[in-house]
């Protein structure tokens, strides 16, 4: 039988303000500029009605009336033109004056940065520790 190894305790010595305690194990891939783009997208989407209607768009071959995508939702004609107009706003979409309608379209160039982000896949192995599985990036 082999004897206990001793245990060593060393006495807790305080950082200096503003060092570091541990090197970070990753760094972000996205800079501050673009975080601030794609959140700004990403929030606008967030909403289940601004998501069906950027999909109903897409899907679309040209431009839509406002008027052709009211009947398509359970809401009022002035809220679906607040949702577009939010969409406008964050660049997402565009629209075309013609008369007294407006005709809106998906700019896919703005989703791109966002999709793209999204796209890109990581590997990642499990391994066991203790009583749990842990994910690394591979």
């Amino acid at each position: 039988m082999t004897a206990p190894a001793a245990l060593h305790l060393a006495a807790k010595i305080k950082r200096a303000k503003g060092e570091r305690c541990c090197e970070p194990v990753v760094y972000p891939d996205v800079e501050r500029e673009q975080a601030q783009r794609m959140a700004a997208i990403a929030k606008t989407l967030a909403d289940p009605v601004r998501l069906q209607l950027i999909d109903v768009l897409r899907k679309h071959a040209g431009k839509v009336c406002v008027y052709e995508l009211v009947p398509l939702f359970d809401l009022s004609q002035p809220t679906i033109s607040h949702h577009l107009k939010v969409l406008r706003d964050a660049g997402v979409l565009e629209c075309e004056r013609q008369g007294l309608w407006s005709y809106y379209y998906v700019l896919p160039e703005a989703l791109d940065e966002l999709a793209a982000w999204l796209g890109t896949s990581q590997h990642f192995t499990e391994v066991a520790d203790g009583d749990r599985a842990v994910r690394l990036s591979a």
